[in-house]
Protein backbone atom coordinates (compact mmCIF):
# COMPACT_ATOMS: atom_id res chain seq x y z
CA UNK A 1 0.00 0.00 0.00
CA UNK A 2 1.12 3.26 -1.18
CA UNK A 3 1.61 6.00 1.60
CA UNK A 4 -0.75 9.58 2.11
CA UNK A 5 2.06 12.57 2.21
CA UNK A 6 0.75 15.40 3.83
CA UNK A 7 2.38 18.72 3.77
CA UNK A 8 2.81 21.40 5.69
CA UNK A 9 4.45 23.42 8.34
CA UNK A 10 5.00 21.55 12.20
CA UNK A 11 4.37 24.09 14.91
CA UNK A 12 5.00 23.23 18.76
CA UNK A 13 1.72 24.36 20.82
CA UNK A 14 2.59 26.07 24.32
CA UNK A 15 -0.34 26.27 26.57
CA UNK A 16 -0.10 28.76 28.88
CA UNK A 17 -2.11 28.15 32.00
CA UNK A 18 -5.13 29.97 33.07
CA UNK A 19 -4.26 33.35 35.29
CA UNK A 20 -0.06 32.88 34.71
CA UNK A 21 0.03 29.99 36.81
CA UNK A 22 2.39 28.45 34.19
CA UNK A 23 4.99 31.44 35.61
CA UNK A 24 4.15 30.78 39.42
CA UNK A 25 4.80 27.44 38.73
CA UNK A 26 7.29 27.20 35.77
CA UNK A 27 6.04 24.77 33.91
CA UNK A 28 4.42 25.09 30.42
CA UNK A 29 3.78 21.57 28.57
CA UNK A 30 4.96 21.46 24.56
CA UNK A 31 2.29 19.57 22.30
CA UNK A 32 4.01 19.11 18.73
CA UNK A 33 1.26 19.85 16.09
CA UNK A 34 0.51 21.71 12.77
CA UNK A 35 -2.88 20.83 10.76
CA UNK A 36 -1.38 18.73 8.40
CA UNK A 37 0.73 16.86 11.19
CA UNK A 38 -2.26 16.32 13.03
CA UNK A 39 -3.87 14.63 9.75
CA UNK A 40 -0.51 12.24 9.40
CA UNK A 41 -1.15 11.33 13.08
CA UNK A 42 -4.17 10.43 12.82
CA UNK A 43 -4.06 7.84 9.74
CA UNK A 44 -0.81 6.63 11.28
CA UNK A 45 -2.68 6.06 14.09
CA UNK A 46 -5.36 3.82 12.25
CA UNK A 47 -2.67 1.48 10.49
CA UNK A 48 -2.75 3.83 7.10
CA UNK A 49 1.04 4.72 5.88
CA UNK A 50 1.71 7.92 6.06
CA UNK A 51 4.74 10.45 4.92
CA UNK A 52 5.14 13.85 6.64
CA UNK A 53 6.73 16.69 4.61
CA UNK A 54 7.53 19.35 6.03
CA UNK A 55 10.79 21.70 6.72
CA UNK A 56 13.08 21.84 9.93
CA UNK A 57 16.23 23.96 10.84
CA UNK A 58 19.34 21.00 11.11
CA UNK A 59 19.72 20.91 14.47
CA UNK A 60 19.29 18.79 17.69
CA UNK A 61 15.27 19.81 18.79
CA UNK A 62 14.40 18.87 14.84
CA UNK A 63 16.49 15.40 15.42
CA UNK A 64 14.26 14.46 18.99
CA UNK A 65 10.90 15.87 16.91
CA UNK A 66 11.77 13.42 14.16
CA UNK A 67 12.82 10.69 15.94
CA UNK A 68 8.90 11.21 18.31
CA UNK A 69 6.95 11.07 14.82
CA UNK A 70 8.93 8.15 13.95
CA UNK A 71 8.19 6.30 17.03
CA UNK A 72 4.70 7.44 15.49
CA UNK A 73 5.00 5.49 12.11
CA UNK A 74 5.08 8.82 10.58
CA UNK A 75 8.12 8.45 7.64
CA UNK A 76 10.09 12.07 8.45
CA UNK A 77 12.50 10.86 5.19
CA UNK A 78 10.40 13.79 3.49
CA UNK A 79 11.73 16.33 6.23
CA UNK A 80 13.66 19.04 4.51
CA UNK A 81 16.64 20.58 6.30
CA UNK A 82 16.57 24.16 6.00
CA UNK A 83 16.33 27.46 7.45
CA UNK A 84 16.87 28.66 11.00
CA UNK A 85 13.42 27.86 13.40
CA UNK A 86 10.67 25.99 13.81
CA UNK A 87 7.08 27.94 14.14
CA UNK A 88 5.57 28.11 18.05
CA UNK A 89 2.40 28.86 18.91
CA UNK A 90 0.43 30.13 22.47
CA UNK A 91 -3.31 28.44 22.83
CA UNK A 92 -5.23 27.32 26.34
CA UNK A 93 -5.88 24.33 26.20
CA UNK A 94 -9.72 24.00 25.84
CA UNK A 95 -9.88 27.05 23.34
CA UNK A 96 -10.88 27.80 19.99
CA UNK A 97 -7.68 27.68 17.16
CA UNK A 98 -9.73 30.95 15.65
CA UNK A 99 -10.54 32.24 19.60
CA UNK A 100 -8.48 36.07 19.74
CA UNK A 101 -5.97 34.44 22.50
CA UNK A 102 -4.29 32.36 19.86
CA UNK A 103 -0.97 33.89 19.43
CA UNK A 104 1.45 32.79 16.56
CA UNK A 105 4.93 33.20 16.64
CA UNK A 106 5.86 31.67 13.55
CA UNK A 107 7.69 34.33 11.45
CA UNK A 108 11.28 33.66 9.33
CA UNK A 109 10.44 30.03 10.39
CA UNK A 110 11.77 27.44 7.63
CA UNK A 111 8.73 26.31 6.40
CA UNK A 112 8.10 29.85 5.56
CA UNK A 113 10.98 30.85 3.91
CA UNK A 114 11.81 27.44 2.11
CA UNK A 115 12.00 28.19 -1.51
CA UNK A 116 10.73 26.69 -4.90
CA UNK A 117 13.31 24.46 -6.86
CA UNK A 118 14.69 22.42 -3.88
CA UNK A 119 12.46 19.65 -2.51
CA UNK A 120 13.04 16.64 -4.30
CA UNK A 121 9.21 15.65 -5.27
CA UNK A 122 10.53 12.60 -7.27
CA UNK A 123 12.00 10.74 -4.49
CA UNK A 124 9.12 12.36 -1.93
CA UNK A 125 6.29 10.96 -3.98
CA UNK A 126 7.82 7.91 -5.52
CA UNK A 127 5.87 5.75 -3.02
CA UNK A 128 2.85 8.36 -2.90
CA UNK A 129 -0.55 8.04 -3.69
CA UNK A 130 -2.76 10.69 -1.80
CA UNK A 131 -1.23 14.10 -0.87
CA UNK A 132 -2.78 16.59 1.64
CA UNK A 133 -2.52 20.14 2.85
CA UNK A 134 -4.39 22.87 4.04
CA UNK A 135 -4.95 26.37 3.38
CA UNK A 136 -2.93 27.19 6.24
CA UNK A 137 0.34 26.65 4.20
CA UNK A 138 0.04 28.84 1.78
CA UNK A 139 -1.31 31.46 4.34
CA UNK A 140 1.95 31.92 5.91
CA UNK A 141 4.35 32.91 2.90
CA UNK A 142 4.43 34.03 -0.22
CA UNK A 143 7.11 31.53 -0.72
CA UNK A 144 5.01 29.27 0.77
CA UNK A 145 1.98 29.27 -1.80
CA UNK A 146 4.74 29.36 -4.33
CA UNK A 147 5.61 26.24 -2.86
CA UNK A 148 2.12 24.18 -2.41
CA UNK A 149 1.66 25.37 -6.33
CA UNK A 150 4.91 23.35 -6.81
CA UNK A 151 4.01 20.80 -5.31
CA UNK A 152 0.94 20.77 -5.81
CA UNK A 153 1.72 20.71 -10.11
CA UNK A 154 4.52 17.97 -9.27
CA UNK A 155 1.78 15.56 -7.75
CA UNK A 156 -0.84 15.75 -10.39
CA UNK A 157 1.41 14.76 -12.45
CA UNK A 158 2.11 11.83 -11.66
CA UNK A 159 -1.60 10.83 -11.05
CA UNK A 160 -1.79 11.39 -7.18
CA UNK A 161 -4.86 11.98 -5.54
CA UNK A 162 -5.35 15.39 -3.90
CA UNK A 163 -6.97 16.90 -1.24
CA UNK A 164 -7.42 20.08 0.96
CA UNK A 165 -8.45 21.47 4.08
CA UNK A 166 -9.82 25.09 4.08
CA UNK A 167 -8.61 26.06 7.28
CA UNK A 168 -8.99 29.74 7.56
CA UNK A 169 -6.87 31.60 10.47
CA UNK A 170 -7.07 35.12 10.08
CA UNK A 171 -3.84 35.91 11.86
CA UNK A 172 -2.09 34.67 8.69
CA UNK A 173 -2.33 35.79 5.19
CA UNK A 174 -0.33 38.87 5.95
CA UNK A 175 2.07 39.29 2.93
CA UNK A 176 -0.55 41.60 0.82
CA UNK A 177 -2.58 38.35 -1.04
CA UNK A 178 -6.30 37.90 -0.14
CA UNK A 179 -6.80 34.03 0.50
CA UNK A 180 -9.56 34.18 -2.51
CA UNK A 181 -6.17 35.01 -4.96
CA UNK A 182 -4.58 32.62 -3.52
CA UNK A 183 -6.70 29.08 -2.73
CA UNK A 184 -8.79 28.99 -6.40
CA UNK A 185 -5.45 28.55 -8.51
CA UNK A 186 -4.35 25.66 -5.60
CA UNK A 187 -7.96 23.90 -5.26
CA UNK A 188 -8.03 23.29 -9.28
CA UNK A 189 -5.75 20.58 -8.42
CA UNK A 190 -7.75 18.89 -5.66
CA UNK A 191 -10.37 15.49 -5.82
CA UNK A 192 -11.60 16.16 -2.39
CA UNK A 193 -12.19 19.51 -0.69
CA UNK A 194 -13.10 19.58 3.03
CA UNK A 195 -14.11 22.51 5.16
CA UNK A 196 -17.34 24.67 5.80
CA UNK A 197 -19.87 27.16 3.85
CA UNK A 198 -18.53 30.29 5.23
CA UNK A 199 -15.01 28.88 4.81
CA UNK A 200 -15.65 28.15 1.64
CA UNK A 201 -16.49 31.73 0.50
CA UNK A 202 -13.85 33.34 2.29
CA UNK A 203 -11.13 31.07 0.55
CA UNK A 204 -12.54 30.40 -3.00
CA UNK A 205 -15.30 33.20 -3.38
CA UNK A 206 -18.16 30.94 -3.26
CA UNK A 207 -21.18 32.66 -2.11
CA UNK A 208 -23.28 32.40 0.86
CA UNK A 209 -27.45 31.94 0.27
CA UNK A 210 -28.84 34.03 3.01
CA UNK A 211 -32.31 32.25 2.74
CA UNK A 212 -30.88 28.48 3.43
CA UNK A 213 -28.91 30.12 6.39
CA UNK A 214 -31.90 32.08 7.81
CA UNK A 215 -33.49 28.84 7.56
CA UNK A 216 -30.84 27.32 9.04
CA UNK A 217 -31.09 24.91 5.81
CA UNK A 218 -27.56 23.57 6.43
CA UNK A 219 -27.59 20.69 4.45
CA UNK A 220 -29.31 22.06 1.35
CA UNK A 221 -26.50 25.13 1.65
CA UNK A 222 -24.17 22.41 1.68
CA UNK A 223 -25.15 20.58 -1.12
CA UNK A 224 -25.20 24.41 -2.78
CA UNK A 225 -21.43 24.70 -2.06
CA UNK A 226 -20.54 21.10 -3.09
CA UNK A 227 -22.40 22.44 -6.32
CA UNK A 228 -20.46 25.31 -7.16
CA UNK A 229 -17.05 23.93 -6.07
CA UNK A 230 -18.16 21.27 -8.61
CA UNK A 231 -18.87 23.81 -11.35
CA UNK A 232 -15.80 25.56 -10.38
CA UNK A 233 -13.25 22.92 -10.48
CA UNK A 234 -13.93 20.25 -12.55
CA UNK A 235 -11.29 17.91 -10.79
CA UNK A 236 -12.97 18.30 -7.38
CA UNK A 237 -14.89 14.85 -7.04
CA UNK A 238 -15.91 15.34 -3.17
CA UNK A 239 -16.89 17.91 -0.93
CA UNK A 240 -17.37 17.51 3.13
CA UNK A 241 -18.54 20.38 5.13
CA UNK A 242 -18.71 20.33 9.05
CA UNK A 243 -21.16 22.53 11.04
CA UNK A 244 -20.54 22.63 14.60
CA UNK A 245 -22.41 25.24 16.81
CA UNK A 246 -21.38 26.44 20.33
CA UNK A 247 -24.30 27.00 22.81
CA UNK A 248 -24.00 27.79 26.58
CA UNK A 249 -20.87 26.92 28.58
CA UNK A 250 -19.12 23.69 26.91
CA UNK A 251 -22.38 22.85 24.87
CA UNK A 252 -21.48 21.53 21.76
CA UNK A 253 -23.72 20.52 18.75
CA UNK A 254 -21.88 18.87 15.48
CA UNK A 255 -22.83 17.25 12.44
CA UNK A 256 -21.18 17.01 8.67
CA UNK A 257 -22.23 16.00 4.90
CA UNK A 258 -20.28 14.61 2.45
CA UNK A 259 -21.41 15.37 -1.51
CA UNK A 260 -20.07 13.83 -4.70
CA UNK A 261 -21.98 15.03 -7.53
CA UNK A 262 -25.10 12.90 -7.64
CA UNK A 263 -25.47 12.62 -3.87
CA UNK A 264 -25.15 14.06 -0.30
CA UNK A 265 -24.74 11.55 2.94
CA UNK A 266 -25.19 13.80 6.03
CA UNK A 267 -23.60 12.19 9.65
CA UNK A 268 -25.54 11.80 12.99
CA UNK A 269 -26.25 14.93 15.33
CA UNK A 270 -23.11 14.38 17.73
CA UNK A 271 -23.91 17.00 20.90
CA UNK A 272 -21.43 17.08 24.10
CA UNK A 273 -21.70 19.74 27.08
CA UNK A 274 -18.25 18.70 28.00
CA UNK A 275 -14.94 19.76 26.04
CA UNK A 276 -11.14 19.00 26.77
CA UNK A 277 -9.56 20.61 23.72
CA UNK A 278 -11.17 22.15 20.64
CA UNK A 279 -7.46 21.86 18.97
CA UNK A 280 -7.06 19.46 16.36
CA UNK A 281 -10.88 17.98 15.74
CA UNK A 282 -11.32 19.55 11.86
CA UNK A 283 -8.00 17.62 11.28
CA UNK A 284 -9.39 14.44 13.26
CA UNK A 285 -12.35 15.19 10.78
CA UNK A 286 -10.19 15.58 7.57
CA UNK A 287 -8.40 12.20 8.69
CA UNK A 288 -11.52 10.57 8.82
CA UNK A 289 -12.65 11.03 5.43
CA UNK A 290 -9.10 10.02 3.92
CA UNK A 291 -9.28 6.98 6.05
CA UNK A 292 -12.14 6.22 4.70
CA UNK A 293 -11.93 6.73 0.71
CA UNK A 294 -9.03 4.85 0.83
CA UNK A 295 -10.13 2.08 2.54
CA UNK A 296 -13.37 2.33 -0.29
CA UNK A 297 -15.75 2.50 2.59
CA UNK A 298 -19.55 3.23 1.70
CA UNK A 299 -20.20 7.16 1.69
CA UNK A 300 -22.58 7.08 4.53
CA UNK A 301 -20.02 5.09 6.42
CA UNK A 302 -17.02 7.81 5.67
CA UNK A 303 -18.81 10.77 6.84
CA UNK A 304 -19.78 9.11 9.60
CA UNK A 305 -16.79 8.09 11.01
CA UNK A 306 -14.87 11.41 10.25
CA UNK A 307 -17.37 12.93 12.47
CA UNK A 308 -17.52 10.82 14.88
CA UNK A 309 -13.69 10.63 14.90
CA UNK A 310 -13.72 14.55 15.08
CA UNK A 311 -16.30 14.86 17.63
CA UNK A 312 -14.32 12.09 19.79
CA UNK A 313 -11.05 14.61 19.27
CA UNK A 314 -12.95 17.24 21.17
CA UNK A 315 -12.50 14.87 24.53
CA UNK A 316 -8.50 14.45 23.96
CA UNK A 317 -5.33 16.36 25.60
CA UNK A 318 -3.25 17.41 22.35
CA UNK A 319 -3.13 18.41 19.11
CA UNK A 320 -3.53 14.95 17.42
CA UNK A 321 -5.83 12.29 18.56
CA UNK A 322 -4.65 8.71 20.01
CA UNK A 323 -7.84 7.08 19.67
CA UNK A 324 -7.96 3.78 17.44
CA UNK A 325 -10.60 2.78 14.68
CA UNK A 326 -12.45 0.52 17.11
CA UNK A 327 -13.01 3.33 19.91
CA UNK A 328 -13.93 5.83 17.29
CA UNK A 329 -16.62 3.56 15.69
CA UNK A 330 -18.20 2.64 19.94
CA UNK A 331 -18.77 6.42 19.57
CA UNK A 332 -21.02 6.33 17.23
CA UNK A 333 -23.19 3.81 19.14
CA UNK A 334 -24.23 7.18 21.30
CA UNK A 335 -24.07 10.04 19.57
CA UNK A 336 -24.29 12.29 22.92
CA UNK A 337 -21.05 12.52 24.51
CA UNK A 338 -21.28 13.66 28.49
Amino acid sequence: MKKVCCFGELLLRLPPANGGEWLRHNQLPVFVGGAELNVATALATWQVPVKYCTALPDNIISKDIRDYLEQKHIDTSAVILSGERIGLYYLKEGADMKSHENVFDRKYSSFSTLGTGIVDWETIFSDVSWFHFSAIAPAVSESAAALCKEALEEAKKRGITISVDLNFRSLLWKYGKQPVEIMPELVQYCDLVMGNIWAANTLLGIPLNDELIAAKSYTAHARFTASEIFTRFPQCNWMANTFRFDGNAEEIRYFATLDNRTEQVVSPLLQTDSVVDKVGSGDCFMAGLIYGLISGNPADEIISFAAAAAFAKLQEKGDATQNSVEKIKAYLQNPVFN
